[in-house]
C-alpha cells in the first residue's frame, strides 16, 4: 500500500467513526446549555495560582503516566507547581517552585483548547499534530481554585502527595460512561452546563472540574488513579469506608473569538470530542497550610 492509499484510509476510518457515533463536528457545538446544576452555596477556600502567564505546557501526565515522556498523547496546561513533568517525583514536586500563593505547590492541570482553524508552532511534535491535536493553543483567561467542605461532616486534611483524576479522557471510546463528567458552561449562564462545547456569543467560555472528596484513608494513589478517593452520594455523605476530605473544584475560563471553532486536546481515537475532558491534580500543599485550610471549612459548616 502507498503512502497516499495509506493516508486516504485512515481518513475513511476517521469519518466512519464520527459517522458510526452520530456525533459530527457541528454537532458537538451548542448554543443551548442542557444541564442545570442546582448546588448549595457553601464556603470554600480560593488560592491564587494564576492562569499559567510563563507557559507550562508539556505532553506528559505525572498522574497517569509517571516516567514516560509524551505519554498523554495530548498536550496539558498547567498551574501551581512549575516542574510537573512526566519525571516529576514526590521529592522533585516538593523541591519546585510555584505558581500559586501560600506556598502551595501542588499541580493542577487538563488538556489545552485550541482554535483549531489555524495552525500551532506545535503541528509536528508529540502532543500535537503527530498525535492530532492541531491548532492554536488559547490561553486562559482565568483560573480558579476552590476548595470546600462537606455539607454533611467535617473533613480531614488531604494526605500530602494525593494524586487524583476527574473525568474520562477516553469518554468517546468507551461509550460515555460513569467516569465522564466533562462540564462546559458560559460565564452569563451561571448554573447551566453542557458536555458539549458551548457557543458562549462575547461571555468567557468555562471548563469545570469537580474531584472526587471522599479518600479511603489508606492511599494517596491506585492502580487506576481513581478507587483511593470516591465521589460522594445523593445529599453529601461519603460512601462506607470512606472519609470526606476538602472537595476540590477547578474553573478554568477562556475568550473565545466569536464564530472560530475550538476543541480540546485528545488521544487521537478520541476525535477531540468534548465530553473527554478531564483534569488532574497532586497535593503538594504544605502539611501546615492543608490543616488551616480543613480547619477553615470546618469551622464555617
Amino acid at each position: 500500500m502507498t503512502l497516499a492509499v495509506a493516508a486516504v484510509a485512515v481518513l475513511v476510518l476517521v469519518a466512519s467513526a464520527i459517522v458510526l457515533s452520530g456525533t459530527s463536528s457541528a454537532d458537538r457545538y451548542v448554543s443551548e446549555l442542557d444541564q442545570v446544576v442546582d448546588e448549595p452555596e457553601r464556603s470554600g477556600v480560593v488560592i491564587r495560582c494564576g492562569t499559567n502567564e510563563e507557559r507550562h505546557l508539556n505532553a506528559d501526565n505525572p498522574v497517569v503516566s509517571p516516567g514516560i515522556p509524551f505519554g498523554a498523547h495530548h498536550t496539558h496546561e498547567y498551574v501551581g507547581n512549575k516542574s510537573a513533568d512526566a519525571l516529576s517525583t514526590d521529592d522533585s514536586l516538593a523541591a519546585a517552585s510555584t505558581t500559586c500563593e501560600k506556598d502551595d505547590r501542588s499541580t493542577y492541570y487538563w488538556p489545552v483548547l485550541r482554535l483549531t482553524d489555524g495552525t500551532g508552532p506545535d503541528a509536528h511534535a508529540d502532543g500535537g499534530g503527530l498525535h492530532g491535536n492541531t491548532g492554536e493553543v488559547l490561553e486562559p483567561t482565568s483560573v480558579e481554585i476552590r476548595y470546600e467542605g462537606s455539607p454533611v461532616s467535617a473533613v480531614l486534611p488531604m494526605p500530602r502527595f494525593l494524586r487524583l483524576i476527574t473525568g474520562d479522557p477516553s469518554a468517546f471510546t468507551s461509550g460515555y460512561g460513569p467516569n465522564t463528567r466533562a462540564r462546559w458552561g458560559c460565564a452569563d449562564k451561571p448554573g447551566r452546563y453542557t458536555a458539549k462545547y458551548p457557543l458562549c456569543g462575547n461571555a468567557t467560555t468555562l471548563r469545570s472540574y469537580d474531584f472526587g472528596s471522599c479518600w479511603d484513608g489508606n492511599n494517596t494513589d491506585s492502580a487506576s488513579h481513581r478507587t483511593h478517593v470516591a465521589f460522594p452520594l445523593a445529599g453529601g455523605a461519603c460512601p462506607p469506608r470512606t472519609f470526606p476530605i476538602p472537595r476540590l473544584h477547578v474553573t478554568v475560563g477562556y475568550h473565545i473569538p466569536k464564530g472560530r471553532p475550538f476543541a480540546i486536546d485528545s488521544f487521537a481515537e478520541e476525535l477531540r470530542d468534548p465530553a473527554t475532558d478531564h483534569a488532574m491534580f497532586i497535593n503538594v500543599m504544605p502539611e501546615a497550610v492543608m490543616n488551616e485550610l480543613a480547619g477553615h471549612l470546618n469551622g464555617s459548616r
